[in-house]
């Protein structure tokens, strides 16, 4: 097994999107995947893009994928990896993949001089809770994730 890794290009927001849905699918989450081809086109191969992605491929088919961005820590001064979504084929799984993929943006996270990279994880998702752990990366026990999504935004303007 020779993994590779492969940034995703315009064209492979098909890709992507099957990837999003299958993490949603695994996640519970299926009824709330609103993106779509054109919406990933237009906002992940624009100008400035808003976020990244890379494959891992193996023997150049896609077994993986990460979705990542920027964003900025006033206490470091120094941007942050986010690692939004992480998704490795069920078929795929076990063969070091999802490290891989951390290590290869832990590298990136470097290259750009990041202070910090992390990532949400659902409590219910041991697997991937016990995956962390064994990289040292460590819970924000003092920290929630709260959200405004596009309907509460609009009932407060």
């Amino acid at each position: 097994m020779s993994i590779t890794f492969v940034k995703a290009q315009k064209g492979d927001s098909e890709v992507i999107l099957d990837f999003i849905k299958k993490l949603a699918v695994y996640e519970k989450l299926s009824h709330e995947v609103m993106a779509t081809t054109e919406s990933l086109e237009e906002t992940l191969f624009c100008e400035n893009p808003l976020a990244h992605v890379i494959f891992a491929e193996d023997k150049g088919e896609k077994v993986g994928f990460a979705l990542y961005f920027y964003k900025y820590s006033t206490f470091l001064a120094k941007p942050t990896l986010h690692l939004e979504d992480l998704f490795v084929l069920p078929t795929s799984r076990g063969k070091s993949i999802g490290k891989k993929l951390i290590l290869y943006l832990v590298e990136e996270a470097q290259t750009n001089n990041c202070g910090r990279m992390e990532w949400d994880v659902l409590d219910w998702n041991k697997p991937a809770i016990d995956f962390y752990e064994s990289l040292n990366a460590s819970a924000m026990k003092d920290w929630f994730t709260y959200r405004l999504d596009e309907g509460s935004m609009k009932k407060l303007l």
